[in-house]
């Protein structure tokens, strides 16, 4: 048996790569500096040995055949200098899962600036509902499958094989600090859905036209018989195709392609292709930014075989991802959500879907900039603006280089900011009162705060 130690275990990605690791067979384990869900209890239920910290000396303990190596670890970390030092092999984490797992299957890439997770989720279920079990490796947890990866399944119709698809959340964060490349140069998908395109990750890319190169290298990969599911409302995806493109286009989100029906009051909708209504999707997902998700699932879909019909049934079931509007409890009618937005544009979706869905209920917004772009302060003038449709905006400036206040004074006397933890939490549940949405915004842990603000409001 092949033993494989993951450096950066924690993380969304890699720890999906340990699972789908360890169910083909491969002995795994592990390190990061911290741990916590949903990958936590998702290794440990899994029995894979997590090392905690990045010391040379764990690789004593855990003699590796290959040594899998995460985008968070970098060069001066004692372990990463001791492989190098000591001639050990070591691979990327996207490298060894296409090496090992990808390179026989019909790859089918989700890519794109925010939605990536939920996108991958509807798809992986839609072919799920339609019988072709298909493997999957997402950045969060699909409630409809309680697990973020897997390797494909034995399909119904053919119980003598296993299932040839594979959904994967395409990401275009670097790969390594050997690889600069996207991650997703590596997964060769033969259906790729291109959801939308923003500047991100400005600790790692200059501008949105870096960003652009690294998407048109991942067009580049598409095969002649595959298929591209493009925004059609994206200019930038455009012009990135404009580039090259050696695949047929299917567009969403526009006339010439998929569309999108006014939702109804339970927030379902008819789907439309080339202005015909070709079915409706009953469903209370919130906000058009998962309509349009929708949308470019049928195609990818319908590009393996899935009828129109069947997705949208599938789509009526699906149950979301953990950490996407997730209900984290409510106490004395104050209703605590969690969610991984994290980006402008991603908050202002949430913000206006939670809107949408409680109408003129406070919503008391709570952000923590967390992610590399928020600390290095690239996104801060777009803040004031994502958060306005809240009644009170709470965010935590700890671990923050930029003036907080400063940057959303826009927010006037709804802003609240605090660098004390225990203070701040303090301070939000001060404000709250029966009837409030208290909607939690950050990609980590946040402290635990979900459960503090809960167990404080019940005191």
């Amino acid at each position: 048996m092949k033993h494989i130690h993951i450096i950066g275990i924690g993380g969304t990605f890699m720890g999906g790569v340990a699972a789908i690791a360890k169910e083909a067979g491969f002995k795994v384990s592990g390190c990061d500096a911290k741990m916590y869900p949903p990958m936590s209890t998702q290794l440990e239920a899994l029995g894979i040995d997590v090392h905690e910290g990045f010391d040379a000396a764990q690789l004593d303990e855990f003699q590796a055949d290959v040594y899998v190596i995460g985008n968070v670890a970098k060069r001066g970390m004692d372990v990463v200098e001791a492989v190098l030092n000591r001639g050990l092999p070591y691979i990327s984490g996207p490298q060894w899962l296409a090496e090992n797992v990808l390179h026989h299957h019909w790859v089918l890439g989700v890519a794109g600036t925010h939605g990536k997770t939920t996108t991958a989720s509807m798809l992986a279920w839609v072919l799920e509902y339609a019988g072709l079990a298909p493997g999957f490796l997402i950045g969060g947890v699909p409630q409809n499958f309680s697990v973020s990866a897997r390797l494909p399944q034995t399909p119904h119709q053919d119980p003598n094989s296993k299932s040839p698809f594979f959904v994967i959340e395409a990401d275009e964060y670097d790969t390594a600090f050997f690889d600069k490349r996207s991650k997703f140069v590596h997964y060769r998908p033969r259906t790729a859905i291109l959801n939308n395109l923003e500047f991100d990750h400005a600790d790692i890319f200059t501008d949105l036209g870096a960003i652009q190169t690294q998407f048109h290298h991942l067009v580049r990969t598409v095969p002649s018989d595959g298929l591209i599911v493009a925004n059609g409302r994206e200019e930038s995806i455009h012009e990135t195709l404009d580039k090259g493109c050696w695949t047929p286009v299917e567009l969403f989100g526009n006339q010439a392609g998929w569309q999108i029906g006014e939702a109804d009051e339970q927030g379902g909708f008819d789907v439309f292709f080339k202005g015909e209504q070709v079915g409706h999707i009953a469903w209370a997902l919130l906000g058009e930014h998962n309509r349009m998700n929708a949308l470019a699932v049928i195609a990818a879909a319908r590009h393996v075989g899935v009828d129109v019909q069947t997705a949208c049934e599938a789509l009526g079931q699906f149950q979301n991802v953990k950490r996407r509007m997730e209900i984290k409890g409510t106490v004395n009618g104050v209703t605590v959500y969690d969610d991984f937005a994290h980006h402008p544009t991603a908050i202002t979706t949430t913000v206006a879907g939670l809107r949408q869905k409680v109408g003129n209920a406070r919503i008391l917004a709570v952000l923590e900039p967390r992610t590399n772009t928020m600390k290095l302060g690239t996104m801060k003038a777009a803040l004031s603006e994502s958060l306005r449709e809240a009644d009170q905006i709470f965010c935590y400036a700890g671990g923050v280089d930029w003036d907080v206040a400063e940057a959303l004074a826009p927010l006037g006397d709804k802003l609240h900011v605090g660098q004390d933890f225990d203070a701040f939490v303090v301070k939000i549940v001060k404000h709250a009162q029966s009837g409030d949405q208290i909607l939690v915004m950050s990609n980590g842990g946040f402290g635990g705060i979900h459960d503090k603000i809960l167990a404080a409001l019940a005191a």
